[in-house]
């Protein structure tokens, strides 16, 4: 046991750090095994793998997940700002660079493929870009003479061209409606929000008219009509499941899901564990992103507030996403479940987002403003 007086690095961290946020995410991190094992084997039989062949790469890409998040939780906010900056330039050449040698899948290239491993950039461009703009608008507060909300418009345009040239709009949703959120904490004036508001409603708009398979989600969704084999069998499996579950390994409608072990890993969950584990994941995920915000709400530092709030309702985003495609409350979307679905980039990318929330809402020393004498001059009455 270490004591509070040792001074080591490990020590220093273990009792500076948020043991309840690092206690939820190793939570999800074995949910995400455990799942693994229940909803993989289906669909590796289904294709002529090994039955635990996708359980055995979850595990295998856990491993650098977990190393990544406890070492990026060392760093200092400084040097958070930095492996960001790093990050994303790094990831904005990769995303253009998957346009023209990435990898096509449905219709879509998203990833980029380097000694026999696939990567998703825009996976890891997502907490970069957070913590990006949180700096910039924390400088456009600090010194108003900089333009850092400009600059925060054009990284979000960029960014959102990229996505959507993939096309990505699943991503650029959950960017675009994480930068908005920020950008009200910033301060927003009432002429960004309707303007910001006018936009998403003429983009989404947009990509209805635009994109075939867009289009066809949404109204195989409002209609019912269509192929809609993938979210009825999500549905049916938690029906299936009730409260209770039918036992581990004993799931029938989970092998006839093709995405079992990916987007609809909330549903297997649901018919073998119940619907009593589904809540226990949902209070998971909900207890992480208020946490974040109300740690965000007391932070006096406008950068450190910014950044906590951006990773955290990315992170809460995407797994509403993830869960409401599974409860047939959304529009089919490929959207991981945080920590929990199938898939190396998504994994150790959301491990790196989640680090950085650890980093930042370390216990730190406050730095107290001290007086400056040399400033100070006391006029003596002359006698």
């Amino acid at each position: 046991m270490m004591s509070r007086t040792d001074k080591s690095p490990v020590a220093t961290w273990w009792w500076t750090i948020d043991r309840w946020f690092l206690a939820a995410f190793l939570s999800l991190m074995v949910l995400g095994v455990v799942l693994s094992f229940a909803a993989s084997p289906a669909v590796a039989e289904r294709i002529g793998l090994d039955s635990f062949h996708f359980a055995t790469r979850q595990i295998f890409f856990m491993i650098p997940a977990l190393i990544a998040m406890i070492a990026v939780s060392f760093l200092s906010t400084r040097e958070v700002r930095r492996l960001s900056l790093i990050m994303l330039c790094v990831m904005l050449v990769l995303m253009i660079s998957v346009l023209y040698i990435g990898v096509e899948v449905k219709g879509a290239r998203r990833w980029v493929s380097f000694f026999g491993l696939s990567i998703q950039p825009s996976e890891f461009l997502k907490p970069a870009f957070v913590v990006i703009t949180a700096w910039l608008f924390s400088e456009q507060t600090r010194q108003p003479d900089i333009p850092g909300n400009f600059f925060a418009m054009l990284l979000l345009g960029v960014v959102l061209a990229l996505l959507v040239a993939q096309p990505d709009l699943g991503q650029t949703i959950l960017v675009l409606g994480t930068w908005g959120i920020m950008f009200f904490m910033a301060g927003m004036s009432w002429f960004w929000i309707i303007l910001l508001g006018a936009v998403g409603i003429a983009g989404g708009f947009g990509a209805y008219m635009i994109f075939p398979h867009v289009a066809g989600r949404i109204d195989r969704f409002l209609t019912g009509e269509g192929d809609t084999f993938q979210v009825d069998m999500g549905r049916e499996a938690l029906i299936n499941g009730g409260w209770l579950g039918v036992g581990p390994g004993e799931g029938t409608v989970k092998r006839v899901i093709p995405d079992s072990h990916a987007d609809f890993v909330f549903a297997v969950a649901g018919e073998e564990f119940g619907i009593i584990l589904c809540l226990a994941i949902m209070a998971i995920f909900a207890f992480i992103v208020l946490r974040g915000l109300n740690t965000a709400l007391k932070e006096r530092d406008d950068f450190t507030r910014y950044a906590v709030a951006g990773l955290v309702v990315v992170f809460g985003l995407q797994s509403i996403i993830n869960m409401g495609v599974n409860l047939q409350l959304m529009p089919a979307k490929g959207m991981t479940l945080p920590f929990i679905s199938y898939g190396g980039s998504s994994l150790i990318a959301i491990a790196i987002s989640m680090g950085m929330v650890l980093a930042l809402t370390r216990k730190r020393p406050e730095t107290r403003q001290q007086f400056d004498f040399s400033s100070y001059s006391r006029q003596v009455p002359a006698e």
